[in-house]
């Protein structure tokens, strides 16, 4: 009886059904995320530059209030929930989403709270227009719409309802396109575009609270949400991960997460539109990678929970590879074409010329070439932090995270003021090729250590 030769490299990637799922998964939430780059694009159009940078310093000034509030209780959802569940312990794991709810429900009040206080603040500090209170205030209902967003998300992630998600995500870039295009149509101004993300924010807040609870019976049992706290995991690790993650979440705002308000406040909302224009096309690039994050978290927990460290070692490399090469294509693609694809005319169509942006929003582009060195390694080696949560070293994460975010910010303030808003593209790309350097070196070190004491024991 003859063997059969080993598979080829390609046969084994298409055989690898740890990272099939993850792909299968990833393409669910496609989609929409495609439909949401287009309508950046539209709104771009339609607002011009500085009211485009208005909008941008809106939106971030109610997320930035949000994720200060933020435990980011998907995390701890799928850290805590899918080891529960790996093991076969249901009732942790609905002492876990019991107590992550609540939790995340008084954050969310005490988030919507400050953000009425501080709003007439942010409109004078990063607008500097008092008028924009009313704004702020209208798009802060999206806080109360995701009362337990990040929790239901990580529900579904962790029973893999990625279809569920992508489907709701599909509905809310349908219902904000709609609504755009109504507004492009009507010639309407911030007010109108506000308007329509609100009620995608809204969807996508309150439909996966929806399909959670109803999944949850089938998953954990009828009587769920009986099951006393008493099952929840030591109270004291509970709360050092959620911490931790909460202080992450605050780094990233700060250091990554509020570039337009960091050049709304330090210069005007056209340079804030120069940057939030180059950071929807960078969007386009790590569109397709996006899904792999929350796609990938579940599995890497998994392995990690079943000590599975070769399959888990497979599965980064060739996510990685992935990754790679879409990056590296688009990367090349906006060297030798960005220019004409998005400045001039793309084509022709009944007396009307067709081109993704207008010539008034050329002086992004030495923006966006600098962001694509940074955010290019990130989209490479997205899984660098999920990783160290699997492997229960959120603590080291968020060290890394700190100091990196407490340079940038000193960098920032030093250097901005004189030396332009090109200035902080490069103190974001500096940021990420440390943070992210620094975080894959500390995980693949402890995951060789983990492989040796297996071998070992």
């Amino acid at each position: 009886m003859t063997s059969s030769p080993p598979a080829s490299p390609p046969g084994r990637w298409i055989k690898d059904r740890l990272l099939g799922k993850v792909v299968k998964n990833s393409t669910y939430l496609f989609a929409s995320n495609a439909i949401s780059a287009i309508l950046s694009i539209v709104t771009a159009n339609l607002l011009g530059v500085s009211n485009f940078g208005v909008l941008g310093l809106v939106i971030g000034f109610v997320s930035d209030v949000n994720r200060l509030f933020s435990f980011r209780m998907g995390e701890v959802i799928v850290r805590y929930v899918g080891e529960a569940l790996e093991h076969q312990n249901r009732e942790r794991a609905a002492a876990v989403i019991k107590a992550a709810a609540l939790a995340e429900a008084a954050t969310s009040l005490l988030a919507f709270g400050v953000l009425v206080l501080l709003a007439p603040f942010g409109a004078r500090l990063f607008i500097k227009d008092a008028a924009a209170v009313p704004l702020i205030l209208l798009y802060g209902i999206t806080i109360l719409g995701s009362l337990i967003a990040e929790t239901s998300n990580g529900i579904l992630q962790v029973s893999g309802h990625f279809r569920s998600q992508a489907v709701l995500n599909l509905i809310q870039a349908v219902v904000t396109a709609a609504l755009i295009i109504l507004a492009a149509v009507q010639k309407s101004g911030v007010l109108a575009v506000l308007w329509a993300y609100l009620a995608g924010k809204l969807i996508i807040g309150l439909g996966p609270a929806v399909l959670a609870w109803r999944h949850l019976p089938g998953l954990l049992g009828s009587n769920w949400l009986r099951t006393p706290f008493k099952h929840l995991p030591p109270l004291r690790e509970l709360l050092r991960y959620a911490i931790s993650t909460n202080f992450s979440g605050t780094i990233n705002m700060i250091a990554r997460d509020s570039e337009v308000m960091w050049v709304g406040f330090f210069f005007t909302s056209v340079e804030a539109g120069y940057f939030k224009m180059a950071l929807s096309i960078v969007n386009l690039m790590i569109m397709p990678i996006t899904p792999f994050i929350s796609t990938t978290f579940p599995e890497i927990t998994r392995s990690v929970a079943s000590r599975s460290w070769q399959r888990l070692r497979s599965l980064l490399g060739r996510v990685s590879i992935i990754a790679a090469g879409w990056t590296a294509a688009v990367v090349l693609g906006l060297l030798l074409l960005g220019r004409q694809l998005l400045f001039e005319p793309l084509f022709t169509l009944a007396g009307h010329t067709f081109q993704l942006y207008t010539a008034d929003y050329l002086p992004a582009m030495p923006v966006l070439f600098i962001l694509l060195i940074g955010f290019g390694i990130a989209n490479i080696l997205f899984w660098n932090r999920p990783l160290l949560l699997a492997l229960g070293q959120p603590e080291y994460s968020l060290k890394v995270g700190f100091w990196c975010m407490l340079v940038k910010v000193l960098l920032a303030v030093i250097l901005l003021p004189a030396a332009g808003y090109l200035t902080e593209a490069a103190l974001l790309s500096g940021y990420f090729l440390i943070s992210v350097s620094w975080m894959v070196w500390r995980g693949l070190k402890t995951l060789r250590q983990l492989e040796q004491e297996l071998l070992k024991g």
